[in-house]
């Protein structure tokens, strides 16, 4: 938990008891819980310091195995048991060892996926899934995704090479040989970047994707495709008068809640059949927390962090 609003210092191990679950409810043992750059946006003062909310509770995505459960605790994908392995999402306070919550958010893990990678899949997937449907990405596109390296970029490229699109994405070149094995065209981002769009897909550009939000990103993005409809950003909220789609959680963004809600239905069967990726950077134990989000908060990780309580 948060015992204060600041930096990674704040956060501390804190006994509790763990709710026994009413109606609708699990309780659910934590095996991983994914770290993202929100958490520490939401403990670290940025989206409000309310003194009343502390300790505060952090995380929001883990995977597990129930524990308990209460009447009527139906997931999204059927009735719930003790011994199902799980995954939940949102889950707030998922850095934790055990944790109580609604069963409507929480699906079965397929077998397949590790607790890790299972735990990481759901944010950053469904953010993934959400751009790719407001943009109509299709079999026959070529779509730009500006930071195919990042959580949502890598899982936005093969989520539209599976569905048949030319995939070209930015990102530094200790990430080519991955985005390449996920079938994309990698490229550099920096000055020149519309031409060396240009150069390999001289039929143009149908659909842009911008998980950065930097002004080359949204410039570059409208300097190449035609109907502004067909660009999507998740952090370039500023650029709202360009027309292009915002999507997420600030003011005036699209906040897809039902497609956020059901994209499990198109990860979970992806990840479970190897089509689909999630790449774990580094692994901690959950008493080290502190220093698994000050690895995330300085935006070079390479991929998911993780917390194994």
């Amino acid at each position: 938990m948060a015992t204060a609003f600041g930096g990674p210092e704040v956060l501390a191990a804190v006994d509790a008891d763990v709710p026994t679950p009413g109606d609708g409810e699990v309780t659910i043992e934590v095996r991983a819980a994914a770290i993202n750059p929100v958490d520490y946006k939401r403990f670290s003062g940025a989206m409000g310091a309310d003194p009343s909310l502390l300790p505060l509770a952090v995380g929001n995505e883990l995977a597990g195995v129930v524990t308990a459960v209460g009447p009527n605790a139906t997931g999204r994908d059927g009735a719930l048991a003790v011994g199902d392995e799980v995954i939940a999402y949102p889950a707030p306070g998922a850095y934790a060892a055990a944790i109580t919550l609604p069963a409507a958010n929480v699906v079965h893990k397929p077998a397949q996926l590790p607790w890790a990678e299972a735990s990481g899949i759901m944010l950053t997937g469904a953010t993934a899934v959400h751009t790719l449907t407001v943009v109509g990405v299709t079999a026959g596109d070529t779509v730009l995704i500006h930071g195919g390296s990042g959580g949502v970029g890598q899982l936005a490229v093969q989520l539209a090479v599976a569905a048949g699109a030319t995939v070209v994405t930015t990102a530094s070149a200790q990430h080519d040989d991955l985005l390449r094995s996920y079938g994309a065209i990698p490229l550099r981002y920096g000055p020149g970047l519309a031409d060396r769009v240009r150069d390999v897909a001289p039929s143009g550009v149908d659909a842009a994707i911008d998980t950065v939000g930097t002004a080359e990103a949204v410039d570059v993005s409208l300097e190449l495709v035609a109907d502004r409809a067909r660009i999507v950003s998740i952090a370039a909220f500023g650029r709202a008068d360009t027309g292009i789609k915002l999507v997420g959680g600030a003011p005036g963004a699209d906040p897809g809640t039902e497609i956020r809600r059901n994209a499990w239905q198109q990860l979970l069967p992806a990840a479970a059949a190897g089509t689909l990726h999630v790449v774990v950077a580094r692994t901690f134990p959950l008493t080290d927390a502190e220093a698994a989000v000050r690895l995330v908060a300085d935006g070079h990780a390479g991929g998911k962090v993780v917390l194994l309580p």
